[in-house]
């Protein structure tokens, strides 16, 4: 029996059964394995995926998380976006951007996009509104955890995550609550800020590798984020990582004069929209980069 050309392999939806081998395919392609990402990934987006027709796993995958009303969302956010060593090159990953981007139709779209990858975005008609900052070490409180005149910081409970919802919508532009409602049980850490008791800003922190990830953080302005990033990192033993959009040229500054070493930039590309919506001046980081 012929074994069928790369470009004629049907593209299916993945589920959260296929963790293991989209794990698989990102040890592959020599990222960690990420499977607590994958997991939220798959259950709260949609994947995308390609088989190996020798029965070898997954050639290729991404996720595509949607925001807004489910039947017409406003922003859908593409990430982990993958092809097998042994296939690349050859335009697979090509191919499932573009039907990803068929099947948005009139959705806008955004990802972050590696200095690699951005020339394929680029051809599909994604533009460059922006850039992130990835920086990741050890976080030295300075002696403690800062106390910020105005600000205290607690961890979230329950009852809050209504007001959660609501200032994510706020600051996101869009309603995120499939996102927002997963994060007491993605993130080893959700915190939030208040003045005057009122929520001004939230930020979790969850387990990727040997480290904790800092998203998604947002606050009403600098010190507001300095507070949520101390409550976090003086209560774990991890080091830290968080991508910061880097028109936050303060807190940059501030992490890295906390043990914070810049690891890569990435480009904060959009399809269908000149720019993100919502508030940037209070949107510090994503969850994660694959989800916005």
């Amino acid at each position: 029996m012929s074994t069928p050309t790369l470009s004629a392999l049907p593209i299916r939806r993945l589920t959260p059964r296929d963790l293991t081998a989209c794990a698989d395919l990102s040890e592959d392609r020599g990222w960690p394995r990420e499977e607590h990402k994958w997991g939220l990934l798959l259950s709260a987006g949609t994947g995308y995926g390609i088989d190996d027709p020798d029965g070898d796993g997954l050639i290729a995958a991404c996720v595509v998380t949607q925001y807004g009303a489910y039947e017409n969302p406003g922003l859908s956010a593409i990430g982990m976006v993958l092809v097998a060593e042994r296939h690349a090159r050859q335009g697979i990953g090509r191919r499932l951007m573009r039907s990803v981007v068929e099947a948005a139709g009139t959705t806008p779209l955004t990802l972050h996009a590696t200095p690699s990858g951005r020339p394929l975005y680029e051809q599909l008609g994604f533009k460059t509104t922006g850039r992130a900052e990835m920086v990741r070490g050890r976080f030295d409180a300075d002696g403690g955890e800062a106390q910020t005149p105005g600000i205290t910081t607690r961890a979230a409970t329950a009852e809050d995550l209504p007001v959660l919802v609501r200032l994510d919508t706020e600051v996101f532009g869009l309603d995120r609550t499939p996102i927002v409602t997963r994060l007491p049980a993605f993130t080893d850490q959700l915190r939030v800020a208040e003045a005057d008791g009122e929520i001004i800003g939230y930020a979790g922190a969850w387990p990727n590798m040997e480290t904790h990830v800092i998203g998604p953080l947002i606050a009403r302005d600098t010190d507001t984020a300095k507070a949520l990033i101390t409550s976090l990192g003086t209560r774990t033993d991890r080091p830290l990582r968080t991508d910061i959009d880097v028109r936050h040229e303060e807190l940059l500054a501030w992490v890295k004069a906390r043990g914070l070493e810049s690891v890569a930039f990435n480009a904060v590309m959009t399809y269908g929209v000149p720019e993100l919506p919502g508030d940037w001046t209070r949107r510090f980081a994503p969850l994660t980069v694959a989800a916005g």
